[in-house]
């Protein structure tokens, strides 16, 4: 049954609001760097949601179309898509290339922070 509670959204960034939403924030952050033309980004959306409103209060899901913002994936080496990239108060912890299920991204996710 939908929860009737806010559900928490995985929202877009940019080149200009990666650093202001991702890098400065507390907490972690789970990063999505995908583009349109990608299969396995699409296959990889719904679970980013369910993961986005499972772990709302301590796991941010944001998304960076690559096509669109080129120095932010350059930047962090993204070569492949999707890749999935994990921070921890600014600092990436987990680097991940391709879709997997949730129980493999949540268990993947939890090791990297300590849980």
């Amino acid at each position: 049954m939908p929860s009737t509670n806010s559900t928490a959204e995985v929202s877009a960034v940019t080149d200009e609001t990666f650093e202001r939403e991702v890098l400065g924030g507390e907490g972690p952050v789970l990063v999505e760097f995908w583009a349109d033309w990608c299969p396995p980004c699409r296959m990889l959306a719904p679970v980013l949601d369910q993961i986005a409103d499972e772990r709302a209060g301590t796991l941010a899901v944001r998304k960076v179309n690559a096509d669109d913002n080129p120095l932010t994936t350059r930047g962090h080496g993204v070569m492949s898509l999707p890749t999935l990239m994990l921070f921890r108060d600014g600092e990436p912890v987990l680097k991940l290339v391709g879709a997997r299920s949730k129980a493999r991204l949540l268990s993947e996710v939890d090791a990297a922070l300590g849980g």
